[in-house]
Order: structure tokens, then sequence, then C-alpha cells
């Protein structure tokens, strides 16, 4: 089964002593959690030519605090596998281990949606928050409402004009526009 971590200990038996395991398997990028038992540290981790080609590592060199732990991540960028040697250095080369690693397919899991009776049954619908409240979409979605204001608006216009202007010509546009709103009235009344 694969692992998400590797662990590393350096300094456990002695000074830039490095304990890893022979064998590591992952299914996907993973960490290299380096537990330092000891004083402070450089680890450096380089993958050889066949990991390079679908996984990377962040940085090769890592300073490691005395008595801590830190995590390297291992990008996985690439479907496919791998078999490959992870070098794993302490303090500049003074020990060396090497790890093979092995980085697999995921596997696939099925992902299924169940379907219960009630989905089949017709969902209530929540009201428009705009119709309950009687706003602004309740009078653009009634044309008639929208038509009789703007009758009344050039009937009101059409009226100053006539009066301040006196003339025949605007006279009969009021008129005019008179005869059209009240036709515009009667069709949205009997409509």
């Amino acid at each position: 089964m694969p692992e998400d971590s590797l662990p590393v200990h350096v300094n456990r038996g002695e000074l830039h002593a490095v304990e890893v395991p022979d064998r590591f398997e992952a299914d996907g990028s993973f960490d290299v959690a380096v537990i330092n038992h000891g004083q402070s540290v450089h680890v450096h981790l380089h993958l050889d030519d066949d990991l390079s080609e679908i996984a990377t590592i962040e940085a090769s060199n890592h300073f490691v605090d005395g008595e801590s732990q830190r995590a390297v991540r291992v990008n996985v960028h690439s479907a496919g596998e791998a078999t490959g040697t992870l070098k794993i250095a302490a303090a500049y080369g003074a020990e060396t281990r090497y790890v093979t690693v092995r980085i697999t397919e995921p596997e696939e899991t099925q992902q299924t949606v169940e379907v219960d009776e009630s989905l089949s049954q017709p969902q209530p619908r929540e009201p428009d928050s705009d119709r309950e409240s009687g706003g602004i979409a309740t009078v653009v979605d009634s044309p008639e409402v929208v038509v009789l204001v703007l009758g009344a608006l050039a009937l009101a216009a059409a009226a100053v004009l006539a009066m301040v202007l006196d003339d025949v010509v605007i006279v009969g546009g009021a008129l005019a526009v008179l005869v059209g709103v009240l036709v515009a009235v009667y069709i949205v009344l009997t409509g």
C-alpha cells in the first residue's frame, strides 16, 4: 500500500547518521519527513534520472534545526509509473543513503451518486424575493404598467409644451399623443 510520507532519521544513533527504509512506494506526490534527533544538520536530497522524469523536489539542500522535523515535498507532475533512487546525504555528504522509490498510478476509485425517489418529484419553487416585496422586478414583468406609465409621461410632456408654446402644431401633436395613450389603455384593459 502506498504511503504519503518517507521517514528519514538523522543524528539518531550517532552524529550525521542517516536512517531510511530500503524501499518506498507512493501513488502520487509525497513528503520526505526529515526527523533530526541531534544537532542542526544540512540534508541533501536528489532524485535520479528515472524519478526526475515524473517528479521534482522543491529544493535539494535543506537545513534542519536540532531536535526538529522538516517535511520536503516531492511533487509528481506526470502520470505514469517510475522506479528510481532517492539519494539522501547529511552534513555535506558525511553520510549518504539511497532509497528505492516506486511511484505507481493512483488506484481509481469509482464514485457513485445515489439517487432516491424524491429526485423524480417536482420540487417546490421558492418565490422570487422581488415579486414578494413588490420591487421593480414586478413592474418590469408586467408590460401593461410600463405602457401606462410611459403614456402618462408622454401625455404630460405634450400638455406642458402645448400650454407653454401655444402653437397649433404642438396642440395637434399633444392630441395625437392623447389618442395614442387612450388606445394603449384600451388595449391593455381589454387584452
